[in-house]
């Protein structure tokens, strides 16, 4: 495999390295990657991925289809990142492999060779011609001028205006709630109720009774008729958030409901008619979670009739002064943007520099921080303590703070243990006492460096 200096020669970047006025024509360089199936069925199948996402895998609804026994329904799949693209595996059963060696994921060559049980793929990059994307820098109350955010709000346009069920997909921090709710107010349903549930908030004993409702007497303490998240929602839209913390047993009822566009409360038999729009939002893999058998397949086709995925914030570092300026303008702070500010030139290039594992929530606290402390350094001054730079966010429910808390301790442990091991990653991970392909995972989810054998 090539060395690190030698990827970046064979990959074509895409990148808005200023700020783009609202509403500019933003012209970029496509850049395609064709896949050819050299060994395997379809043997001659030649495709150019020109969307952000191409999965692969035995099931039909994969956008390359392997009929090939030892490919698993979801197998792997190729994605545009901001350093180019990448091919990751989804948890397949017999893995995807480059050469000999199991990968998690791993940036494409010009030219690789992958293989998928007994199948193998040749995938090429090349750039084709200049394309371009005419939408504003914003879209509501989301903010974005990156080619990124400027191609999902071309495409929220058009979603927004559909009564198509939405399942919306991006890691913790990354504004899906936002984009559910921009989703609501453009829509035919604006007027009508709006019901959120939280599936990773309830209890299981009590999720079902707050999706369906329960008559008087169905359980203990229910003294009372109540209707569900579902029933209440009549005439608008619910948005499942976090559905992939939805227990396994609940999930057959919720697909009949779906299906049917009728619920039953627990303990009765008359089926109330819904007229409702879904939008679910995850921040789990839920293909993953399908092969590992820990969610429905038929029930993520129901809700994944469109399926929108929010880049990272460090895939879109061209939008941090963008954000920046829009927390300080909602906090009536803009003058901190100039020179003499918080927020100056070198401020912004250096958060421009950071990683952000919790993303725009990150971000938007670290901005808010400042303001009070009167400093905007990302890193604790000679002599702070430790221990008051990492205190947990108060502000955010438990399990995004905890999941921002676990995010900087991964990264600050795991950084001084590759720098120890030269970047080798085995070294590093037999050090730690953990798996040396999570360790590669982790590695590669921070940005942290590792060397690569030649």
């Amino acid at each position: 495999m090539p060395r690190e200096e030698e990827w970046s020669e064979n990959i074509t970047r895409v990148k808005l390295s200023v700020p783009t006025p609202a509403g500019a024509l933003v012209e970029f360089s496509r850049l395609e990657v064709r896949v050819e199936v050299v060994a395997g069925r379809p043997s001659s199948a030649v495709m150019a991925i020109e969307q952000d996402v191409f999965r692969i895998g035995s099931n039909a609804a994969n956008d390359l289809v392997l009929d090939d026994p030892t490919v698993s329904r979801f197998h792997c799949r190729i994605r545009r990142d901001g350093t180019g693209w990448k091919i990751g595996d989804s948890g397949s059963r017999n893995g995807t492999r480059l050469g000999t060696i199991n990968i998690l994921e791993a940036h494409l060559d010009s030219e690789t060779v992958v293989t998928l049980g007994e199948s193998r793929l040749r995938i090429r990059s090349i750039a084709s011609s200049r394309q371009s994307v005419d939408h504003p820098s914003t879209f509501g109350s989301i903010v974005g001028s990156s080619l990124r955010m400027r191609q999902l709000f071309t495409l929220l346009e058009r979603v927004a205006a559909s009564e198509l069920d939405v399942l919306i997909t991006g890691e913790s921090g990354t504004g899906k709630e936002l984009i559910a709710a921009e989703l609501v107010q453009r829509s035919a349903r604006s007027e009508g109720p709006v019901v959120v549930v939280d599936c990773g908030a309830i209890s299981p004993s009590l999720i079902e009774s707050e999706l369906f409702g329960h008559v008087r007497g169905a359980f203990t303490g229910a003294d009372r008729d109540r209707e569900g998240a579902l029933e209440a929602a009549n005439g608008g839209t619910v948005l499942l958030d976090e559905i992939g913390e939805l227990p396994l047993a609940l999930q057959p009822k919720l697909l009949r409901a779906l299906e049917a566009r009728e619920v039953r409360r627990v303990g009765e038999t008359k089926a109330t008619r819904l007229d409702i729009r879904v939008l679910a939002a995850t921040h789990r893999d839920l293909e993953r979670e399908v092969n590992r058998g820990r969610f429905r397949e038929d029930l993520y086709f129901r809700l994944a009739k469109i399926v929108l995925r929010v880049p990272p914030l460090r895939e879109r570092v061209d939008d941090i002064p963008a954000l920046v300026r829009r927390f300080l303008s909602l906090a009536n702070r803009l003058d901190e943007t100039n020179e003499g500010g918080l927020f100056g030139a070198s401020t912004l290039q250096e958060l421009q520099s950071h990683d952000w594992p919790g993303n725009i929530r990150e971000l938007r606290n670290h901005v808010e921080r400042s303001i009070v402390l009167g400093d905007a350094a990302l890193v604790p001054r000679q002599g702070e303590s430790a221990t008051e730079t990492d205190a947990p966010e108060l502000g955010l429910p438990f399990r995004h703070a905890k999941e921002a808390a676990v995010a900087r301790f991964e990264r600050a442990y795991l950084a001084p243990l590759l720098e120890r091991a030269a970047g080798n990653v085995s070294k590093a991970a037999r050090e730690a006492q953990m798996d040396r392909m999570y360790l590669h995972q982790l590695a590669q989810r921070y940005g942290l460096p590792t060397t690569r054998k030649r």
